[in-house]
């Protein structure tokens, strides 16, 4: 029982020796503010550590000196070493000066040394670094190992954690693109400005600008009337009946000026029989509010009076506005200032491009017909492509045509990086400030997990 007791006392009497040194060991550590703060690399790999030293007092005898020396730490190795922070206590000092005159010593923190009223005293060193962090690491740590033993170099008394550093990164992931079949319907309009004869529709190639306004009409209606891939859905041909006259006549003399531009068109394009019939030729008049128009930009002062006949007719035809404003003194000026001397044929379509649904069939038409492929079937021939250069050159091709494509620029990106091509990376995803925001201060780096 004795013996017991003797082995409860001894216990009793570590547990307390314990207590008291950790609790004298807190009481004297050196501490850092801000506490183990995490600093951010930008685009250079550069962060700056601006923290205290808080000494507390009596950590320094009269015969010491305090060095403070930080190092970068990478996983479990030094990875670089800083300037460290040395303070002096006075008879320490006085030795090494002592030394340095008789033995001619050369102290290796002459540079580094701070003065300090009392060393021994509590006091605060404040220290700034630039630290890089190295290109191979994501991620650091920054200690300071601590020696009151003079050299510095000797067995450290306490290591102390001061920052960990992290590189600002924005990764890049891969999108998978799901393939979705949807038409693609194509719908334009286009008109051509034609001169005629009085009240003739023949259509006189020298006269005016009919040549060139028949050959850009052409021009946009070859692709619509001539693909293979296309399905016209509708096509109609308007002429637009003059103002003055009679509108029953003027209609029907633009319907037949509507039919001999489209029987142009037809023959230069050696349209079939049943092609024409899915083009249909009409009419409409053009009204007077082209002639209102005009004058409003000449500022002619008879223009508030055509105005007020117009909406007072608004619900008559054109024949009935235009027995009134015949009666105008402005007439005169209308007839040889305002109405036009050539004639407008409308022309708007809509027609349909056959869709690709498989896997075959999109590389083959890809490699003939990319310009038949609407945004989601580019896509799918991008996933389709076996190496990065294929790819990217699908892409460039989409967004030639689909510039706002959120997916092409996302992958495009994707492979510039995997590359090696960080600039046009960057400048790709600059299109994209929801998705990468705060771009600029930021390193690129790809998921190569989610890689395709």
């Amino acid at each position: 029982m004795r013996q017991h007791f003797c082995y409860i006392i001894v216990a009793a009497a570590c547990l307390c020796a314990s207590c008291n040194t950790q609790r004298k060991v807190a009481e004297t550590a050196i501490t850092v503010t801000p506490a183990y703060c995490q600093l951010t690399s930008g685009t250079d790999n550069r962060a700056e550590m601006e923290l205290n030293f808080h000494i507390p007092e009596k950590t320094l005898s009269k015969r010491s000196r305090l060095v403070i020396t930080p190092q970068l730490m990478v996983g479990d190795s030094v990875y670089d070493e800083y300037d460290p922070v040395v303070v002096e206590a006075g008879i320490y000092a006085d030795k090494l000066r002592r030394k340095e005159v008789l033995e001619g010593y050369h102290d290796p923190y002459k540079e580094q040394k701070r003065q300090v009223d009392d060393a021994t005293a509590a006091f605060t060193l404040s220290y700034h670094e630039s630290v890089v962090l190295p290109a191979s690491a994501d991620t650091a740590r920054i200690v300071a190992v601590v020696s009151t033993d003079g050299c510095g170099q000797c067995t450290g008394i306490d290591t102390l954690e001061m920052a960990s550093i992290v590189r600002a990164l924005a990764y890049v992931e891969w999108i998978e693109p799901v393939f979705t079949i949807r038409p693609k319907i194509v719908e334009g309009k286009g008109e051509a400005r034609l001169q005629f004869a009085i009240n003739l529709y023949d259509i006189d190639l020298d006269m005016g600008n009919n040549r060139a306004e028949l050959d850009s009409m052409l021009q946009a209606l070859t692709p619509v009337l001539t693909d293979t891939l296309a399905t016209v859905n509708s096509f109609t041909v308007y002429g637009m009946a003059s103002a003055d006259g009679s509108l029953k006549f003027n209609t029907a003399l633009a319907r037949n000026r509507a039919n001999a531009a489209m029987q142009y068109v037809a023959h230069r394009l050696g349209l079939t029989d049943r092609q024409m019939e899915r083009i249909r030729i009409d009419s409409r008049p053009e009204g007077w509010q082209p002639v209102l128009r005009a004058m409003k930009l000449d500022s002619h002062p008879d223009t508030a009076r055509v105005a007020d006949i117009l909406q007072r007719l608004a619900d008559k035809d054109d024949d009935a506005q235009e027995r009134l404003i015949r009666r105008l003194a402005c007439w005169q000026d209308i007839r040889e200032k305002y109405l036009a001397k050539d004639r407008k044929v409308e022309y708007t379509y809509s027609y349909t491009i056959r869709s690709f649904t498989t896997d075959r069939e999109v590389l083959d038409m890809y490699a003939k017909r990319p310009d038949a492929f609407n945004e989601e079937e580019l896509l799918r021939a991008a996933t389709l492509m076996k190496t990065d250069a294929e790819k990217i050159e699908v892409y460039r091709t989409l967004l030639a045509r689909f510039p706002r494509c959120e997916t092409a620029i996302n992958n495009l990106a994707y492979l510039y990086l995997r590359a090696g091509m960080e600039a046009e990376a960057r400048t790709l995803l600059q299109k994209l400030p929801e998705r990468y925001p705060d771009l600029e201060s930021k390193q690129l780096k790809i998921r190569e997990e989610a890689a395709r």
